[in-house]
């Protein structure tokens, strides 16, 4: 079968480091044209790619598919635009920066008939996918407390669109939308909401600290980041009746797409026995500890998923009414940090 012809739209850090290897290295795919500034660092990567300086000139390409990776302020009106075009899309997380832009465009994909879907690639990381295993399996029992960190170690401030106070800037947005849609993905959407949000390395930025609680009931879920952590503590802890899962270090295939493996080799994802997480449980007498292999991260499965979302009608991988629940969700993070109460959805 023709392999989807895909219009690069930005070729920046996720343009270039996720999106063009996931790409690049699939059968089902052509990167045919990159909407860019830089021509040569295109050409670097994609040497028979057609680089052009506009949306409109990439939409009026023979492709079938745009992949949209720029700042998030810009993502409604490319969405927008593309569609009216009369093409499929997929967006870089966040999805937009309002809600009510979201349900727009929703309304607009259905009423075209094209795949509208956002890149929330880490439902594939190797750790993420251990817990949601566990849970399926029942081997903690009924979950008590879910606890998520995406910490850093940044003291200084870059001059760069995300740190800077605009619509869509800052890590609520950024890596806040990588925690709040796996929270969802595993648990639904909570009862209610409570966030503090705020700059803590310098007031005049976008925010780079949030602490969100979501509550269900008997069960509450902790999502994290922070910009000055030097030694970072667990990046999950899911606690049950009948056991826990502890986890540290990051999921590595972000590090591995940037070292230019291949994401399509048969040991892709796969993590070392040193970055395992531990799994304790009990029988309600005796307690065992074990180190527990992580299952293998793939993010080549979101493209599959797409792919044959496109060409047999199949399910998106990622819906798009799914990344809009995320977008309420950081709606209601707001709210909460800006009047210091939860908020109840």
């Amino acid at each position: 079968m023709k392999p989807i012809n895909v219009g690069l739209a930005g070729y920046g850090f996720s343009g270039q480091s996720f999106h063009r290897p996931l790409l690049q290295h699939s059968k089902d795919y052509h990167i045919h044209t990159v909407m860019s500034s830089n021509k040569e660092k295109v050409q670097k990567d994609i040497e028979d790619a057609r680089v052009v300086q506009t949306l409109d000139e990439l939409l009026q390409e023979d492709i079938d598919l745009v992949v949209i990776t720029t700042p998030n302020h810009l993502h409604y009106s490319m969405i927008k635009h593309s569609l009216h075009a009369g093409k499929h899309v997929v967006v870089e997380k966040p999805f937009v920066t309002s809600s009510s832009e979201g349900e727009e465009l929703i309304s607009l994909a259905e009423e075209k008939g094209l795949l509208l879907s956002v890149f929330h690639n880490r439902r594939w990381d190797a750790d993420f996918l251990t817990i949601k295993k566990l849970l399926e399996e029942k081997r903690l029992g009924n979950i008590a407390t879910y606890e998520a960190h995406f910490d850093r170690y940044r003291p200084q401030v870059k001059d760069r669109w995300k740190e800077n106070k605009i619509d869509g800037g800052g890590v609520l947005y950024d890596l806040g939308s990588h925690l709040i849609d796996q929270a969802l993905y595993l648990f639904g959407t909570p009862q209610w909401v409570f966030a503090d949000v705020f700059s803590q390395r310098d007031q005049d930025k976008a925010e780079d600290y949030f602490h969100i609680v979501m509550g269900y009931e008997g069960m509450r879920v902790s999502l994290n980041s922070r910009s000055m952590v030097l030694d970072p503590g667990p990046r999950y802890q899911v606690h049950g009746r009948s056991g826990s899962y502890m986890k540290y270090g990051m999921d590595r295939q972000e590090a591995d797409l940037k070292e230019g493996l291949d994401p399509y080799s048969e040991s892709w994802g796969q993590e070392n026995e040193s970055a395992w997480g531990t799994l304790s449980v009990t029988d309600g007498e005796k307690v065992d500890t074990v180190k527990l292999p992580s299952e293998n991260g793939d993010y080549t499965l979101y493209y599959q998923g797409i792919h044959d979302a496109i060409r047999n009608n199949d399910a998106s991988p990622v819906k798009a009414a799914e990344a809009l629940e995320v977008i309420r969700i950081i709606e209601a993070c707001k709210e909460s940090s800006s009047h210091g109460k939860a908020v109840h959805l």
